[in-house]
């Protein structure tokens, strides 16, 4: 719950952030897991440090991020990082991980302050789709038991949920807008395909494996689809930097 939280909450940078490490971070508490049903001693998880953190870690525009809302999104990036780290031996750089939080904070308000310059809109429907999107993603069988879930991890309430997802559509839906129509062209998909399984035979020929490629056509659907996000988290951080120029931005931390 924890990781959408943070997507939900910082809906720019730090979003595409956490979905790339979603994998690893699930890797190493599965490793984790496997070690203490081995009888091994699970390596224990360390505590953020949030001592010195200002009580407004940022002023956009003359809204304030506050330590609170700072923490809460901070915990969780912490807590992913240490699962990733674990499997390295490495310390997490927190300094640096802080930095990087409070700079997708300030562009997730930047974005949703532009939202609200632009008159977006996001309907209840679009947020009950949201909630059913994040329903699936978790593998929960209702819409309830994710609300719930949200309360008992985040002791957010449904109404709480709700707003936060409402935030997150009105930023999905300028992004869109910004972006306009995208469409791949069967060039960029047709390379897009090649990179990948070239990528795939060398990664097999380091690891002695050889397994059947699938067609082009196979998972053109997925290429298309990863290309349209590609293209559009490129255009969201081109208005990130525009937004970011021209706006009054006062970073504390």
């Amino acid at each position: 719950m924890k990781k959408w939280l943070m997507m939900i909450t910082v809906a720019a940078t730090m979003s595409l952030v956490a979905a790339c490490g979603d994998d690893d971070a699930e890797e190493a508490q599965e490793e984790a897991a496997g070690e203490e049903a081995a009888g091994g001693q699970a390596e224990e998880m360390p505590e953020p440090d949030l001592e010195g953190v200002p009580d407004v870690v940022a002023e956009v525009e003359g809204e304030e991020i506050t330590k609170d809302e700072f923490e809460q999104v901070y915990t969780s990036h912490f807590e992913q990082a240490a699962m990733m780290q674990q499997m390295s031996g490495e310390a997490v750089d927190e300094d640096a991980l802080k930095q990087e939080v409070v700079e997708g904070m300030v562009s997730n308000e930047l974005l949703l302050q532009e939202a609200d310059d632009r008159d977006i809109e996001a309907s209840e429907e679009d947020v009950d789709q949201l909630i059913a999107q994040l329903t699936e993603a978790n593998g929960m069988e209702s819409e309830q038991e994710f609300l719930d879930a949200m309360n008992v991890s985040s002791g957010m309430s449904e109404e709480d949920v709700r707003n936060e997802l409402m935030k997150e559509v009105k930023v999905q839906q300028l992004i869109s807008e910004e972006a306009g129509d995208i469409e791949p062209t069967e060039e960029e998909m047709q390379e897009a395909y090649d990179e990948q399984i070239a990528a795939r035979e060398e990664a097999e020929s380091e690891a002695g494996e050889e397994t059947e490629a699938p067609e082009y056509e196979e998972v053109k659907p997925q290429i298309e689809e990863h290309l349209i996000r590609e293209k559009e988290a490129e255009m969201q951080q081109t208005l990130i930097d525009e937004l970011r120029e021209e706006a009054d931005v006062t970073v504390h931390i």
